[in-house]
């Protein structure tokens, strides 16, 4: 019992980890471009992303600019407006890695994020960040901690990832005139990803929480990385794309 219960509380710290990776670096960052690092915040995000997920970041960018260029229309890689969410929930990994495999895809949206040397000696290399990820559990924990933390936290990412795309376009509250909703339990476990319906009306926005009671997990680790000039803001200000103002949010500071 207690190896199973050292074991998931590892492997949702790193699942955790993984998830901030995801919304501040993936996301925020090199999507949106809502945010800028210094060269060691970028170096330390691009491989703790490797090393949790396996994540070759030019793929991941192409399919997420691609979902804002068509949401919820046939174009979309992942929409349960197409699909239905639970095929998108069950077969998210499956229509990512279809869009994230399409190198005309990757070159029209990611055309920005040309491979360096290193990702094509290290970082494209996806398995071998996760074994490699999997390997430092085992070192530092055992390997019975090691792989069933690794087994909790791949279980963990995939599901949470599904369900922004899932349940992100499907269940929750719809402020903002888009097709996407908030569910703030899903953005405390995804680190702000379940508001998602604010980040359609703002995907310049480097904070997810419009209103004073949204809480937005990614917003914590931004702002300390902003107080000590390791990350700056492109935004002080909520900036609402176009046909996105459906309601004014009470506290968009």
């Amino acid at each position: 019992m207690r190896t199973i219960l050292l074991a998931l509380l590892i492997g949702v710290g790193v699942t955790s980890l993984a998830n901030v990776c995801t919304t501040v670096f993936l996301h925020r960052g090199l999507s949106h471009r809502a945010i800028t690092f210094s060269w060691p915040t970028h170096a330390v995000f691009k491989t703790l992303t490797w090393l949790s997920t396996g994540i070759k970041v030019r793929e991941w960018v192409a399919v997420h600019r691609k979902h804002h260029a068509h949401t919820d229309t046939p174009d979309d890689p992942h929409s349960p407006a197409i699909s239905g969410w639970k095929t998108v929930q069950i077969k998210n990994l499956v229509m990512y890695r279809k869009a994230a495999h399409d190198q005309a895809n990757v070159d029209k949206y990611a055309k920005d994020l040309a491979p360096t040397k290193l990702d094509r000696y290290l970082f494209d290399y996806s398995v071998l960040g996760l074994l490699l990820g999997a390997g430092l559990l085992v070192l530092a924990f055992g390997w019975q901690v090691g792989l069933l933390a690794s087994f909790i936290h791949v279980n963990y990412y995939l599901a949470g990832s599904a369900a922004v795309n899932a349940l992100g376009h499907h269940f929750g509250k719809r402020p903002y005139a888009n097709s996407a909703t908030n569910l703030q339990w899903l953005a405390l476990i995804t680190a702000g990803e379940g508001l998602h319906n604010n980040h359609h009306a703002a995907p310049t926005s480097a904070k997810l929480a419009h209103r004073w009671y949204e809480i937005d997990p990614g917003w914590l680790v931004i702002k300390p990385l902003t107080w000590m000039r390791l990350a700056r803001v492109r935004l002080s200000e909520l900036r609402l794309a176009p046909s996105k103002t459906a309601k004014t949010p009470a506290n968009a500071a």
